[in-house]
Parts: structure tokens; C-alpha cells; sequence
């Protein structure tokens, strides 16, 4: 364990920012445990149509940036899946 170093207390995926957004937003995912990550962008007819985060990763804060530069306007959904938390967030694309 690092010293000081305080991991999260549960699961979570942070209020994308901004949002609405063109092209780029950002937000967190936080991890109480090293564990398996995903966190995937589907579009509004529930297709999944961008994976951010696939893999392994430890346990605290981490930032993640989706540039939707070739994506077309309108709402997406992201979702974050790790361990058994599951949460899916709205955000709105506009070009």
C-alpha cells in the first residue's frame, strides 16, 4: 500500500464534464479494490459503439476521456462495470 494513500470507499463512475459536450468529455471511475474494469459507450438503441476501459486496473480514482470527434450527435450512455457494481450514466453529444 502506498503511504497515504486513502482508496476509495465504494464503487463509482463521477458526472461526465461537460456535459453536454463536442467532442471531448472526461470523467472518473473509483475502485475500493484492484479489480477487472470495463466502462463502454452505447448509443441510444442500446449498441455498444465505444470501449473506453477494458482490463485490469488498482484501486483508487481514474480519469477517462471519450473523444467522439467521428461520433454523430445525440445521446449516449456510458457504463461502468467492475466486480458486481453496475451504473450507467446519460450524456448528450452536440456538434
Amino acid at each position: 500500500e502506498v503511504r497515504g494513500f486513502q482508496a476509495p470507499s465504494t464503487y463509482s463512475l463521477s458526472d461526465a464534464y461537460p456535459n453536454p459536450f463536442n467532442p471531448v468529455t472526461q470523467f472518473n471511475f473509483s475502485l475500493p479494490a484492484d479489480g477487472m474494469v470495463k466502462v463502454a459507450i452505447y448509443d441510444i438503441n442500446g449498441r455498444m459503439v465505444a470501449e473506453l476501459v477494458n482490463g485490469f486496473h488498482a484501486a483508487g480514482t481514474h480519469p477517462v476521456y471519450w473523444d467522439a470527434d467521428n461520433f454523430s450527435s445525440g445521446v449516449y450512455m456510458i457504463n461502468m462495470n467492475a466486480s458486481d457494481y453496475v451504473t450507467m450514466q446519460k450524456v448528450m453529444l452536440i456538434k
